[in-house]
């Protein structure tokens, strides 16, 4: 590394000294631990500050959605793994298809599970990742780097914006380079971390923190709840199953019996259960009706003028 970018380095917000854990390795365990979650109950408060970047983000996402639109994640290390379980998380969550949510990490999928830091350095390989996955002017891309300056998703972003993709820059340190470069910038200032320059820390739970609400205020803006409630969950396993009938019995007031009788006349649909039990509709009439109103469970209810218990 040379002496300018060691010195770009050691100038980041995030790469600084913490001044209140430097005698940490001589402290006892729990005041260790106790230390670390002080320093963490700033973190929330960061992101709060950027609520309203982070609002206009999933409004720009919930609309890519609406036009067919895909949301990708790409960053490297950390950040790209972050990436990739919120983008993993969406399909049994919210039923949404594998590539309605995206996430691209830097050295591909065996970075998952191994360290290949020198892959963020190259900025080509983040525009031909894009490529890869033939990147459309109406997906978003959003560039995840606590440093806000990877090669890689720098690289990406520049990508995206000549193919005329919505960009979004979540970073963890202010008027970063991504950030500018990103049509919005989303960047809780954290500060420096317990452990110097380690970012998987307090800037790794922040970017979870923003990317937990891109996701899930995004799918809410799209209709794929009704309430707080998940009437899109896939029923893949026991537990998931569970979690169907007990949302059925929720919204309706119907009994367990009733529940699991009409999720199953509903092929698994939550959704679809939840308006037959409601109306007494069939499955292909409620479908219909659903998909009337854009999958939208609430306004199919309220078009059927039916009252949830």
């Amino acid at each position: 590394m040379s002496a300018a970018t060691q010195s770009d380095l050691r100038a980041l917000v995030s790469e600084g000294r913490n001044p209140r854990t430097t005698e940490v390795d001589r402290l006892p365990t729990e005041d260790i631990v106790g230390l670390m979650n002080a320093e963490d109950a700033g973190v929330a408060d960061a992101v709060r500050a950027e609520l309203p970047n982070i609002a206009r983000a999933v409004d720009r996402i919930a609309a890519a959605f609406a036009d067919g639109g895909r949301l990708i994640y790409i960053g490297a290390g950390t950040s790209g793994r972050l990436g990739v379980l919120d983008a993993s998380e969406c399909p049994p969550t919210f039923s949404v298809p594998p590539g309605m949510v995206i996430g691209l990490i830097a050295g591909g999928d065996v970075a998952l599970r191994n360290s290949i830091e020198n892959a963020e350095d190259d900025e080509g390989q983040g525009a031909r990742d894009l490529e890869g996955i033939d990147l459309k002017d109406r997906d978003v891309v959003v560039g995840i780097a606590v440093s806000g300056k990877t090669p890689y998703v720098v690289g990406a972003l520049r990508h995206a914006r000549g193919v005329g993709a919505a960009t979004v820059a979540l970073s963890c340190n202010p008027d970063s380079v991504i950030a500018q470069m990103a049509h919005i910038a989303i960047s809780p200032v954290v500060g420096p971390e317990v452990v110097t320059g380690s970012t998987r820390l307090k800037s790794g739970t922040a970017q979870k923190m923003v990317l937990n609400m891109l996701s899930t205020a995004s799918m809410i803006r799209i209709g794929k709840t009704y309430g707080n409630l998940m009437v899109e969950v896939a029923v893949s396993n026991r537990k998931l199953a569970e979690r169907a009938v007990g949302i059925i019995m929720d919204v309706t007031g119907c009994s367990e019996d009733a529940a699991r009788a009409t999720l199953d006349a509903a092929g698994g649909s939550v959704k679809l259960a939840i308006l037959m039990e409601m109306t007494g509709l069939d499955a292909d009439a409620a479908r219909s009706a659903i998909d009337a109103e854009g999958g939208v469970l609430r306004r199919a209810i309220e078009k059927a003028g039916a009252n949830p218990a």
